[in-house]
């Protein structure tokens, strides 16, 4: 049977902050989390946008309680500040789904390669700041969401941050996997400090949205933009769609921590929610270990939950 928005409890009481949500599958889910009546922050890095997008949203559900805040996951001082300027007693719900995809070499404000910065560190730095105000919450969830893609990443430990070349997609790639790692030992180490939390991690499916056409991408010549345009129409399916691991993941009673959530169709690309549990890198527990004692030491973002005794690795 096809999951809908529609199969979504009452989700009334439940704070959520989503980043990357003024368009695509971030948008989609702060949208439909505000449908089943939840309090949403829209984390955006550009006012104007997230502004468009908040009033968007209570212009689509009326009575809707959405708010924007400013979030740029490329600089480590505007993370510090999200986390800083929390006004709220508690978070319920983060869903990390801000990303970029396939951009040519860039680096942060803090010098990291774009798409391992961004996807991997900013999202490791921001859950960790937050953790305070997770854990200050009766059921918390971080839904982290990574992509298909990242079962041909090869992970390479010595060139995460493009220190001896540069190839767009193998960055990609790289980086998705390091949020599946990410999002695997996050749940062990609430598990071995028996906290309540759940974490979880997603792959969309091929799904339109900008990844490939806004941001970075935006200045990649006519012929690219043309071209990137037609594969999205021709190959990839409804951002709805591809919302619905996302919104699974974050709003299914019973799932347990640690689930992988992604599109039972071939290869991942298409599909209703399921949980998958055959990948290599959830079981890899050496190598996400390894990937977050550096996460720490890159941002100087630092969990307060114990690791994994090597027994149990």
């Amino acid at each position: 049977m096809s999951w809908t928005p529609d199969s979504i409890p009452d989700q009334s009481g439940r704070l959520a902050v989503v980043t990357g949500a003024n368009n695509g599958i971030g948008y989609v889910t702060a949208r439909e989390l505000a449908r089943r009546g939840a309090h949403v922050i829209l984390a955006c890095r550009s006012r104007e946008r997230g502004m468009d997008a908040v009033e968007r949203l209570r212009a689509e559900v009326p009575g809707s309680h959405a708010e924007l805040r400013m979030l740029d996951l490329a600089d480590l001082k505007s993370i510090r500040s999200f986390a800083e300027d929390w006004s709220h007693d508690r978070l319920d719900l983060l869903v990390n789904n801000a990303g970029v995809a396939m951009v040519p070499f860039s680096r942060t404000a803090d010098g990291f390669e774009s798409q391992f910065g961004i996807n991997h560190l900013g999202t490791f730095a921001l859950t960790g700041l937050l953790m305070p105000h997770l854990l200050a919450a009766g059921d918390p969830r971080v839904v982290t969401v990574s992509s298909e893609g990242q079962r041909f990443a090869r992970f390479d430990m010595t060139n995460l941050n493009a220190e001896h070349r540069y190839r767009t997609a193998f960055a990609y790639v790289q980086s998705k996997r390091a949020n599946l790692y990410f999002a695997m030992e996050l749940q062990r180490r609430a598990d071995t400090a028996g906290l309540k939390l759940r974490s979880m991690a997603v792959a969309p499916g091929l799904t339109r949205s900008n990844v490939l056409t806004g941001g970075a991408n935006s200045n990649r010549g006519r012929v690219y933009g043309l071209l990137a345009r037609l594969l999205l129409r021709i190959a990839f399916r409804p951002t709805p769609d591809g919302a619905k691991t996302s919104l699974h993941a974050s709003t299914v009673p019973n799932l347990p921590g640690g689930s992988y959530v992604v599109p039972d169709g071939p290869f991942q690309l298409r599909g209703e929610p399921v949980l998958r549990s055959r990948e290599r890198a959830i079981q890899d527990s050496s190598t996400a270990h390894k990937l977050w004692v550096l996460s720490e030491q890159l941002t100087g973002v630092h969990y307060s939950l114990p690791a994994v005794p090597p027994f149990q690795k």
